[in-house]
């Protein structure tokens, strides 16, 4: 059965998941996407009242991020350049408080069907790309002061004054890429779960990972700036390094249980 298929009902077993047809699967798509949409949805309106408290946070960064002989002001140069942006900001914020439930539903439909000690990989899978998630966003917040400092002092000695909608987007992307680029091991490691990459394959790629870290992350982080790049191109590195002692830890645990005559906990390696 193909990466894609996934029960309805918990207790089914990979057999059962093979005799579900097209208009199932099409169905329990359908089922997962109305689910997620609705939570960001969920989420979207909850940062629709938040915002106020976040303007004032954004506000107090670009201070705090200010060249001492500058002044820095965000403004609003339309008059639904504000709405607009609260619009943004609720929307990239609704996402990322529906983020667990959103990785919940995928991981429960592009998970082939496993066995009872396999599903317990769910939690893990949903509480750790959250927390790296979170991690991400964090680096990005006390990355953002050095950013912003070192691209408007390249200005010289003039006043910095921004749109509210185009610092907004740079603050909330700079942030959301720190974000995704930290779920990169999360990929490496379902990607050793389901067989298709192993441990070794990323040993020898090592040299070629240092270079495409360091492109994605320079794609990623909007303001392009040596802060930035650093911030987050070497926490990803060794993430990596770390999906790679993953993989040799779950091999010797496989290896020991076909020694003892025990069938692999997780699916193919």
């Amino acid at each position: 059965m193909s990466v894609g298929a996934r029960s309805m009902e918990e207790g089914s077993s990979p057999e059962e998941l093979d005799s579900m047809t097209l208009m199932e699967h099409l169905k329990e798509l359908r089922s997962r996407l109305i689910r997620s949409v609705l939570a960001v949805a969920a989420g979207g309106l909850a940062m629709w009242f938040i915002y106020p408290y976040g303007v004032d946070t954004l506000r107090s960064l670009l201070e705090s991020s200010c060249p001492a002989e500058a002044e820095c002001r965000v403004m609003a140069t339309s008059p639904i350049q504000a709405l607009s942006t609260r619009l943004t900001v609720s929307a990239y914020g609704g996402i990322a408080l529906a983020l667990p439930f959103l990785l919940w539903q995928l991981w429960q439909f592009i998970t082939p069907g496993l066995y009872k000690r396999e599903r317990r990989l769910a939690a893990p899978f949903v509480i750790s790309s959250f927390v790296l998630f979170l991690l991400g966003v964090g680096i990005a917040w006390l990355t953002l002061p050095k950013a912003i400092y070192f691209l408007a002092a390249l200005g010289g000695d003039v006043d910095q004054f921004y749109a509210v909608n185009e610092y907004t987007s740079f603050v909330v992307k700079t942030a959301v890429g720190f974000g995704i680029g930290f779920e990169f091991p999360v990929l490496l490691v379902f990607l050793q779960l389901i067989g298709l990459l192993s441990y070794r394959q990323l040993f020898h790629w090592r040299r070629h990972a240092i270079v495409v870290i360091v492109v994605g992350a320079a794609l990623i982080t909007p303001g392009g700036d040596l802060f930035s790049l650093v911030a987050l191109s070497v926490p990803m590195y060794v993430l990596y390094e770390a999906s790679i002692v993953f993989g040799w830890v779950r091999e010797r645990r496989q290896r020991r249980r076909a020694r003892t005559g025990d069938r692999p906990e997780i699916g193919p390696g």
